[in-house]
């Protein structure tokens, strides 16, 4: 069986996002976000694995309109067997079975680096045996909550490429809906397993116990992450890799309507460019442009190779020092 160039696995959500100008409910999550984003930007080998509840299904149509192969594994769903659907770009779905979507509420006021966050129901868990048949070179695991993925999970696809993870979902403990920030429990345990770590400033400080980039980004390598990636909201990102800091700006976005999903298409302009073979420093630049575009509109990115390299290259850049 062929390798993909890049899998993200992870929930779709429904989201509630709420900020000062509107209130919208749209589909959301890691897989969400990142499919979207790849799949305009086009020209990768590129497959995602999800999980949603039947009645949530609208969600998968939305995303694989006119743009991707669809196979839906569950004993229930349309009467039984697989529903698909060929479109005519190359990207690979596979949605699995879960009880319940996982239904989160967001709230932004007017600085969006902040947020307030509910999860008012939670998903089924990924594991070993659903995984199985799904290769590639770079599996993206988009864990929402500290569940999503066991150490088991982490340690049996590190032995089939190379993996990736936004810290965020394993620093979220869900106690009546609300969310609370936590240390992640497991984490030299599964981090030895990781090559590629994004983290924000708050989620590297819970992590690591520092809240200056450098001590924390050595702390994580020193953990086994081959790449740390840590973002700082619209002060940029600091990429590490053992032996050199790379400061990337955020690009200043014409106007600011909604940031939920930044993280997740920054990640996803990453590890489109790393997977092409980009260098570090060239892929963190990407990744801040497509964020960029992202966070101009309301729901996920539509950029296009050409839009994200024109904002690169004439957008104003932002960028402090490291803390």
């Amino acid at each position: 069986m062929s390798k993909h160039d890049l899998c993200c696995i992870g929930h779709i959500t429904h989201d509630k996002v709420v900020t000062p100008k509107s209130t919208v409910h749209m589909p959301g999550g890691t897989s969400f976000y990142v499919s979207h984003a790849i799949r305009h930007l086009g020209n990768i080998d590129y497959a995602l694995v999800t999980a949603i509840a039947e009645a949530d299904m609208d969600a998968v149509t939305d995303l694989t309109d006119s743009s991707m192969n669809v196979t839906v594994q569950s004993d229930t769903l349309c009467g039984g067997g697989q529903y698909s659907a060929n479109h005519s770009i190359n990207i690979n779905v596979t949605v699995l079975p879960s009880a319940c979507s996982v239904y989160f509420e967001n709230i932004y006021d007017e600085n969006q680096d902040n947020r307030r966050q509910r999860v008012l129901s939670k998903a089924d868990p990924f594991t070993v045996g659903q995984l199985r048949g799904v290769e590639a070179r770079i599996f993206h695991l988009g864990a929402l909550l500290a569940d999503d993925f066991s150490p088991d999970v982490v340690r049996y696809l590190s032995e089939k490429g190379l993996v990736s993870i936004d810290s965020q979902g394993y620093l979220r403990e869900v106690q009546d809906t609300k969310v609370y920030a936590v240390d992640w429990k497991e984490k030299e345990k599964v981090l030895q397993y990781v090559h590629f770590l994004k983290a924000n400033e708050h989620e590297m400080k819970v992590l690591t116990g520092y809240s200056d980039v450098s001590s924390a980004a050595r702390t994580l390598y020193g953990w086994g992450v081959k790449e740390v990636l840590i973002t700082l909201g619209s002060m940029g990102s600091v990429l590490y890799d053992g032996t050199a800091f790379y400061r990337i700006p955020a690009f200043k976005p014409r106007e600011i309507v909604d940031a939920t999903g930044c993280g997740d298409t920054y990640m996803a302009g990453y590890l489109y460019q790393r997977a092409k073979g980009v260098d570090m420093n060239g892929a963190g630049h990407f990744a801040a442009a497509l964020s960029t575009l992202k966070i101009e509109r309301s729901g996920p990115a539509r950029a296009t190779v050409e839009d994200v390299i024109r904002c690169r290259d004439t957008a104003e850049k932002i960028e402090g020092p490291i803390p």
